[in-house]
């Protein structure tokens, strides 16, 4: 049985700054740092000490911040990844998000939303964000590894899900899977059948102990 565990990295000074994150290389708040070593501490709680262990992250700092607390409690090496970045804003990273909001152009309800020009320049397209996430869960799922970490972003992670349940990319435009910032999100494919499921979305219960302390 294999189980993916899908982290979505904690609170970022964008966050608190309100600016558009994307591939803005923002890093972790002192918040966001006890968070990550909450959840490092509860995927030790989840998978068994014998077992083998992989760990993938996006190379944003916010990502690789959260991986390497992951990485320190398991005594493993982060796998780090480009393709498991957030979606681009192009020039819009790093600005106010207000900034963003008066240039952003929505998709439409019906029509091409996978291709949609969003009206900035340098922003990717849905189809180019998921099939670049899409490629890297191809990479990361060819190993046999019965556990893997996962940490990416919120944004990301629709693709992250999409990819797991065998979405087609065409049929992807739709998708949105929201889970909160710190979340884990557990994916799980059994042996018999080979079906894969979402046992559960954007949990944070971990955070709970960060928040206290």
């Amino acid at each position: 049985m294999r189980t993916l565990y899908v982290v979505t990295h904690p609170e970022a000074t964008h966050h608190v700054e309100g600016v558009v994150g994307g591939w803005h290389d923002s890093r972790l708040t002192p918040a966001g740092v006890r968070a990550a070593v909450s959840i490092a501490q509860a995927l030790r709680a989840r998978i068994p000490h014998d077992a083998e262990m992989e760990l993938f992250s996006s190379d944003l700092l916010r990502t690789l911040r959260t991986a390497e607390e992951i990485a320190e409690v398991f005594g493993v090496k982060p796998v780090l990844d480009r393709r498991l970045r957030e979606k681009s804003y192009g020039v819009a990273g790093g600005r106010p998000q207000e900034w963003l909001d008066q240039r952003f152009i929505p998709p439409p309800a019906v029509g091409e939303r996978m291709e949609h020009d969003e009206g900035v320049e340098g922003a990717e397209t849905k189809a180019a964000w998921a099939q670049r996430v899409y490629a890297a869960m191809d990479e990361i799922l060819q190993s046999p590894c019965e556990h893997q970490v996962i940490v990416t972003h919120g944004g990301s992670l629709t693709c992250v899900v999409a990819s797991w349940i065998r979405m087609p990319i065409e049929s992807a435009g739709y998708a949105d899977f929201r889970a909160p910032t710190g979340s884990i999100t557990t994916l799980r494919e059994d042996d018999f059948f080979h079906n894969r499921q979402v046992v559960s979305l954007g949990d944070t219960r971990h955070l709970d102990s960060a928040e206290a302390d």
